[in-house]
């Protein structure tokens, strides 16, 4: 289970990938994410980001009749979102890159008890 701190500084990026992908709206943003492995994303963690990435013109929000229920807020990625995800991929693997090489460096070493 990935804890929520490390969670915490990657989900925005993921969110704009999932957009990405189609227009979408929140409760298929988190079902995505659990597909992917993520674990289960309260509705409390999902919309603040989602407001938050409005706000910052990383997306764009249209409300659309549903057919099972009331309408949806469907969410599609700007053209400065689709700028942030190529920034936080190279963010990522910067991130990832070093990270790896540490635990590398301490995996046959006597520095911890597994």
């Amino acid at each position: 289970m990935i804890s929520s701190q490390m969670l915490k500084g990657t989900l925005e990026g993921c969110i704009l990938v999932i957009i990405s992908q189609k227009e979408t709206y929140g409760y298929e943003i988190s079902q995505q994410l659990e597909n992917y492995g993520f674990g289960k994303i309260v509705e409390g963690t999902i919309y603040p980001l989602l407001l938050r990435l409005e706000k910052n013109d990383l997306i764009t929000a249209t409300y659309k009749q549903s057919d099972v229920g009331p309408r949806r807020k469907y969410y599609s990625l700007t053209r400065k979102g689709y700028e942030e995800i190529l920034n936080f991929q190279k963010s990522y693997d910067e991130l990832s890159l070093a990270v790896n090489r540490l635990l590398k460096d301490i995996k046959g070493g006597d520095h911890y008890e597994s």
